[in-house]
Parts: structure tokens; sequence; C-alpha cells
């Protein structure tokens, strides 16, 4: 058990997070840390290791006054605008202490030893219904570290697949002496016994974090293919798409961007447009997979007139193979945690598997049992990430997650119109050119820049130096952009356009400033 003084510095940091949580930030409460703060920090921190360690106390100690004063409140205050960052919903930060205090590793399905997998698959198909899908079709499932992970084991089940089916398009099937899957064999030796000399990824605006992936799957970062109607335009061109579907001894990963990073747009509107990509993936032998970090939650939202357009950029993604999502975005749970969908259990398990390791064997070969998720993913070793997103789906529901979304939306349609009315600024991207665009395509992203060009190199500085707002910077067509991001659970549409603007008022008055300063 701890020592008395160990339990007086536990109930210490809980005292410190209540008041931290009693004052939020408020127009006068700082969203990043003060420039004395992270001075203060950096001094503080211990450049050898110590002999004798400080103990507990004055470790508390530190922490608290020293290292978390420097620290931004990313998760505390719906004025943080950077980065697709969400917060913490307060039954996802009650589910988070009891994650730290039991300590879980939900790696084995051992549903008489602990209920953690149990939970875990639970909130899983909790998560499948607030997204609109039927957890029937999407057996294979699992909690990852973030959407780049997701995108990796999308990407891997992918590859199976796709040279899987060459090999047996070839008339070799796998068997007792030849296994016949990426798996087993490895990509070289299963790319040769598919007849297959490249594998190509198919996409129109995709993240970072795909190329990323990619090369750890062993694809490669120059396996992209850019197939959309112009240079800087997220929606497919289908004859261009098929065009390179027809290359000899090709196989081929599809990758939809549901949601764009610069500016929330989507590349797919619906239905129709989901059924084609899906007709060319089953005549060329093609694996259909999701980026949407941020963009699959639209699903959430019911068919209105002003949530319709919006809405249709999320339908039809049943038809995928594979999907990749956070959790720590738009669900408002805390990092790290995103999620994978796949409607083929059986490749994650193919790409997956620990072999030969009995100690990590549930003790049970029922297929229709919860699979261990170390067989299913990344990770052997895995925070208990789920009980947060279980905790908040049942705190506040589908209506809660509806209502949420819908502030969201609504707040950034406010700073879209704002900014495009707005004499120093344009709104990008240039198509949207009316209010009546802005108030149907705007997502959750408002993208945008100076239209004097100096102010660009230091309009990012200039908006966070107020310590009222956080914001991040980006490109768009070669040139310095601000992108504003809402994914706060506590936003309010009218209090924080009011601080925006306010904000803005300020960044230029000093912008006015530093002109004027010889």
């Amino acid at each position: 058990m701890e020592h008395p003084s160990d339990i007086a510095c536990f109930i210490e940091t809980q005292q410190h997070i209540l008041n931290t949580l009693s004052r939020r930030p408020g127009n006068d409460q700082p969203i990043s840390p003060t420039p004395p703060a992270l001075q203060k920090a950096n001094k503080s921190l211990l450049s050898t290791l110590p002999e004798q360690g400080h103990g507990v106390e004055k470790t508390t100690s530190h922490i608290l006054d020293d290292l978390a004063p420097a620290l931004n409140r990313q998760a505390l205050s719906p004025r943080y605008l950077g980065f697709v960052t969400g917060g913490i919903t307060p039954a996802a930060r009650v589910a988070e202490s009891v994650v730290s205090l039991y300590d879980q590793n939900v790696c084995v399905h051992l549903p008489d030893s602990s209920i953690a997998t149990t939970v875990e698959d639970r909130a899983l198909a909790l998560l499948l219904e607030l997204l609109d899908f039927s957890p029937r079709h999407w057996q294979g499932r699992t909690f990852t570290t973030g959407a780049t992970a997701s995108n990796i084991v999308g990407l891997a089940c992918g590859r199976e697949y796709v040279v899987n089916k060459a090999i047996r398009s070839r008339g070799r099937q796998p068997g007792s002496h030849w296994p016949g899957t990426v798996g087993e064999l490895g990509l070289l030796a299963a790319c040769q016994a598919a007849g297959i000399t490249n594998i190509q990824i198919l996409t129109t605006l995709p993240h970072s974090s795909l190329k990323k992936a990619s090369s750890i799957v062993g694809l490669g970062r120059d396996c992209f293919q850019r197939v959309s109607k112009s240079e800087d335009d997220i929606e497919f061109d289908l004859d261009l798409l098929e065009h390179h579907l027809k290359r000899p001894q090709t196989a081929s990963i599809i990758v939809i961007s549901c949601a764009e990073v610069n500016t929330g747009e989507f590349a797919t509107h619906g239905l129709d447009d989901v059924s084609a990509l899906r007709s060319l993936c089953d005549q060329y032998g093609a694996w259909l997979h999701v980026d949407a970090a941020f963009g699959l939650f639209a699903r959430v939202l019911e068919s209105s007139e002003e949530f319709n357009f919006v809405r249709r950029g999320a339908e039809g993604l049943e038809l995928a193979d594979s999907i990749a999502g956070d959790a720590h975005k738009l669900l408002n749970v805390p990092y790290d945690c995103g999620f994978f969908f796949s409607r083929h259990a059986d490749l994650a398990q193919q790409v997956f598997q620990n072999p030969n390791a009995a100690y990590l064997q549930s003790g049970d070969s029922d297929p229709n049992q919860i699979q261990s998720p170390l067989n299913i993913g990344l990770e052997n070793s895995r925070r208990f990430r789920a009980l947060p997103v279980y905790g908040t789906l049942v705190s506040y529901g589908r209506l809660g997650y509806r209502s949420m979304l819908q502030r969201q939306i609504r707040f950034a349609r406010l700073v879209a119109q704002h900014l495009f009315e707005h004499p120093d600024f344009d709104l990008l991207p240039q198509d949207l050119d009316d209010k009546a665009t802005i108030a149907k395509r705007t997502y959750i992203i408002v993208l945008f820049r100076a239209r004097e060009d100096a102010l660009n190199s230091t309009l990012v500085g200039l908006l966070n130096s107020t310590s009222q707002l956080y914001v991040s910077g980006t490109t768009w067509q070669g040139r310095p952009a601000c992108r504003i991001a809402v994914a706060n659970w506590q936003v309010h549409p009218e209090r924080d356009l009011a601080m925006i603007q306010a904000t803005f008022v300020q960044a230029l008055e000093t912008w006015d400033r530093m002109r004027s300063e010889p």
C-alpha cells in the first residue's frame, strides 16, 4: 500500500485538477503558457538522473508548480482552435481517472479475468451505432493510438487483400505446404507469387499520415497517384481513376479523404459517388479505404436543409472495406485514441496475429467470441482507452453528440461569414464566394489568409500571442494560410464568435503598431 505521504500527494494532485477545472479559461484566462512559465519550467527540468530520488512529495511539487503552468489548455477551452483538437467531456474525464487507477493491459480476451476487452468491444459497437453503421457488418474493429495508426492498419489490411486476391487469381490457393498470404510469405515473395510489380494508392488530397503509413507498410511514399479532377480538387476523376486501375501487374488501394485537413471538404457527396468507387474496386480487385479522422462524424447529423450537404459527404461509406478515424477529436475523449473498422475481420488476424505464443492465447477457439486485441492491431501492450469512449457515449448518447456537432458547425460558419465580410482577410478556398455557399459547405474547418502578404508571415503568431485563442498555420496553393479547427465540446457559437472578433481586432492593432515602428 502507498505510504500516507504518497496518498497526500495524490490528494494534492486531485485538488489541483479540481481547482483547474473550476477556473476553466474565460476571456481573462490565457490559452497558452506565458514566456516566464515556460522559462521556469525549462530551467527546472533535471539535466541528469539523480543517484537518489527526490521522493514523491518534491516530485509532486515539481510537476504541479514548475511543469503544469507551462502546459497549454487545449483540452480545457473551446478557444483552442488548432490541429483539430478536441477536449475531454466530463464523463470521459471520470472514466480516464479509473483507467489510470486500474491500469489494465487490454491485450488478451480473458473474460473470466477482466471485463476490459468486453467493454472495448461494446464501446466499439456503440461507436458504430453513433456513426450510423451496423456493428454486425463491421466485425473487424479495434481501438488504436489515433488515425495515423488506424491508417497503418487499414493499408496493411488492404495490402494483404489485393496481393492475396492476385495470388488466388493465378490459381494458387493457400494450403498446408504453402501459406499464400503476405502475412506469412512477406511482401516481396507474395508479390512475386501474385505476379505484381507495383502496389499503388489512388486518392485525391491525401493527409500526410497516409504517406507515413504507406512507408511503414512497405508501399513507399511514392506509391500515391493523384486521381482528382484538378490539382487542388478533392473529388475523384473516375475516368482517370479507372485508367490507373487498368495498369498491368499493379494492385490498387483506393483511399477516400473524408474531410480534407485544410478545408474540411469531402471527396464524395453521397451514396452514388461511393457506389461508383465500390463498383470499380470490385471490377479491378482493389481495396477501398476511408481516411476519416474527423469527417466520419458528419454521419451523426440528422437530415436537414442546414446540414444535408455536410452529411452527404459521409454517406455511402458503409460500402468501404475499412475506415480509419480519431476519437480524440470530435468524440472529445483523451489522447491518444483512434479507431479502425473493417468489414473483413479475418484479414486483420492474418496481418497482426501473434504466432506460437501460448501465453498470449485466450484459451477459447470460438470464432464468434471477442478477438484478442493484440491479434487484430499493432500493439501487444494496450491502454484501456475504450473506457472513456464507453463512458462518454453512455453519458451523452446520439442526441448529445448531434447537438455538440451542430454547435461546432454553426460556430465555424459564423467565423467563416465574419472573415468573408472582413476587409483584411480572404476566406479560402476561393469558391466560398457567397453567404449561402458558406452556410451550406462549411464543416468545422475555416481556412483564410490576410490580403496583405506581409501580414501572412506573422498572422498566426499575432493571433496566438493574444493568449485568447490558439490557431494553426498551414499553406494553401503554395502560400501561407491560417486554419481554425472547431472540435471542443464546450463551443458556444455566439459567445465564442465575439471572442474571435475581439481577438482579430487586437491582432490587427498590434500589426499596425509594428508597421509604424521605425
